[in-house]
């Protein structure tokens, strides 16, 4: 592994915002290099994605179906923050084997957390390294619009300092869930997120650069409680959010994606019924037919995965009210991102998925 892979996962980047937004660097990778309308994984959320970013394989592999976990055999609910929770091989771990060095920048802890297993240095924003600090100050809040560029800058400085065969930047989605693509915060917010590739593509030459995001977004303005609808018609039910993790100025535990565990799983078919009729439900599939239908681990999901329309979130109105100009993600809806390549040799290789930049590592970079 002569050169430097570095992968960016540019958290919440739905093709909206390069449209809109001046991104001179990223509108120059994607000239030099290539640029494509690609896929994520279902659901679109932050922790299925990233990791099948890191594996190259679909969430049915790696077995990270959410951000937050109903365990029923052991009655217990979680937060997917461990590497413990993946079932497949990472690409770290695979570059560790071929006596390569890799490096896992992050804006969010939680994702140092999930996917900091096997590399040789793994910092975040929250729990920042002491020499990412003297290169790159002190980071910034993780509700900020400049903790990004920190999280790239930060990488940018340990890559100069050692040889990385591989390295895995990712960012925080805060500033698009708080502003839309045409809203001058995001052109703000992407002119840094673009003035620190630039950096990074400049200063670390040997480099070849795959970009992406984990999803997309959508303005929300209609909540719907699962529970409560079911529960009219005499079925007994917990929804647990999918999105749901410990960043809830984000988008408020509120995704448009949800997984329901039946009192009774016998009731399944009453109740997908119910869900179907529902205003605001695009669908409403049994375990099988959703862990077939969107490549995912059926042991690890509800006993109806149910996915809402581009304006709806699932959320229980007791715990949280929904938020004046809420935009969130979980949906098909999001599940749009770009991929860009820039300075390597990608010819012959199809990116069609968030997850191939994964495929192309294990297949490309580290055979």
């Amino acid at each position: 592994m002569p050169r430097t892979t570095i992968l960016v996962m540019i958290d919440g980047l739905d093709p909206e915002y390069l449209a809109a937004c001046p991104a001179p660097n990223l509108r120059r990778f994607a000239a030099e290099g290539f640029h494509v309308s690609g896929a994520g994984m279902m659901p679109s959320v932050t922790n299925v994605n990233n990791t099948s970013m890191v594996t190259g394989h679909y969430p049915a592999q790696h077995g990270i179906v959410s951000n937050y976990w109903l365990d029923r055999e052991a009655g217990i609910e979680q937060y997917v923050e461990s590497g413990e929770f993946i079932c497949a091989d990472t690409i770290f771990a695979q570059c560790q084997r071929s006596g390569g060095r890799s490096l896992l920048a992050a804006s969010k802890d939680k994702l140092r957390r999930l996917l900091g297993t096997d590399t040789d240095l793994a910092f975040s924003a929250e729990q920042p390294t002491p020499e990412a600090v003297a290169a790159a100050g002190e980071p910034p809040h993780v509700y900020s619009l400049e903790v990004n560029g920190w999280t790239i800058e930060a990488a940018r400085a340990a890559l100069q300092a050692a040889h990385y065969d591989l390295a895995f930047i990712a960012t925080t989605d805060y500033a698009m869930h708080a502003y839309g693509p045409q809203h001058p915060e995001s052109a703000r917010h992407l002119a840094i997120l673009d003035a620190a590739l630039g950096r990074l593509a400049a200063d670390v030459p040997d480099a070849q650069l795959l970009i992406t995001a984990d999803h997309g977004m959508s303005d929300k303005r209609r909540m719907l409680h699962l529970p409560e609808i079911l529960a009219r018609k005499g079925i007994a039910a917990q929804a647990v959010p999918i999105i749901k993790d410990q960043y809830v100025v984000h988008h408020s535990n509120l995704g448009g994606c949800i997984y329901v565990h039946l009192e009774d799983p016998a009731a399944a078919d009453d109740a997908i019924g119910v869900l179907r009729e529902t205003d605001g439900v695009e669908e409403a599939l049994p375990r099988h037919q959703a862990a077939r239908r969107f490549s995912l681990m059926g042991e690890r999901i509800g006993d109806i995965l149910v996915t809402g329309a581009a304006d709806v979130v699932f959320g229980d109105p007791a715990e949280v009210a929904l938020p004046p100009g809420l935009r969130s993600h979980g949906s098909a809806h999001e599940m749009g991102v770009p991929i860009i390549g820039y300075g390597g040799d990608f010819g012959g290789f199809e990116f069609r998925e968030n997850r191939d930049l994964g495929r192309y590592v294990s297949q490309r970079v580290l055979n």
